[in-house]
């Protein structure tokens, strides 16, 4: 394979239903159809990896995008290939030295032993309901809903979710859409009813409207 076809075969893929969502969206919404042409042809980028999605869902639990990022670099730094081998290897103390709390150390080592023994379906993850996968991850220490959202978006590209306790999203729609006025839950769903199926989307959008740094 040339280098050109090689570096193709290498671009993220566009999600297929990306391009029909935007449109849905600024036919229904007017406040994606000022939003989302802000970001050009920026989209969704997947994280192929399910053990990578994963932990890098574990490590960003309740702090900044920012730190998030930090902490992400420098787990790294410890294990540059994220795989559930390296992480045992590494084991407590090294991922402890890189910013990872007592707790988030435990999860990610309890989550590779979990990848490490099979005790997850992940072969099967792609067929599988949004809930039913939800319903699995969740069986796993420090995956809650919203690490299993974060994978149903990210990792398995689902297009319909809506992360109900996502600070980002609420956030997006406390400023975007009631003038930065608190949201509740309930503001949240009113507004996400009009983007059915197509929550994912509008969600990354939010997103993108408080950090324009494509995820």
């Amino acid at each position: 394979m040339d280098s050109a076809l090689k570096n193709l075969a290498q671009m993220p893929q566009v999600p297929a239903y990306w391009e029909n969502a935007k449109n849905e969206l600024m036919k229904r919404d007017r406040i994606m159809r000022k939003l989302i042409p802000q970001f050009g042809d920026l989209y969704l980028i997947g994280r192929d990896d399910s053990f990578t999605t994963l932990t890098r869902s574990i490590i960003a639990q309740q702090i900044s995008a920012g730190s998030a990022n930090l902490l992400w670099q420098r787990f790294l730094e410890i294990c540059p290939s994220s795989t559930p081998a390296q992480v045992i290897k590494a084991g407590s103390e090294k991922l402890s030295s890189c910013g990872l709390s007592k707790r988030k150390t435990e999860y990610i080592l309890d989550l590779a032993e979990h990848f490490k023994e099979k005790r997850v379906h992940v072969d099967n993850w792609a067929m599988m309901s949004d809930e039913d996968v939800v319903s699995e991850l969740i069986q796993i220490r420090g995956i809650g809903r919203w690490t299993a959202e974060m994978f149903l978006i990210f990792n398995l590209l689902r297009p319909n979710i809506l992360p109900l306790d996502d600070p980002g999203l609420l956030k997006g729609i406390s400023i975007n859409y009631f003038s930065g006025e608190p949201v509740s839950r309930s503001d949240l769903r009113e507004v996400a009813a009009n983007w059915d199926p197509w929550r994912t989307v509008a969600t990354w959008y939010l997103w993108r409207s408080l950090d324009p740094i494509a995820l």
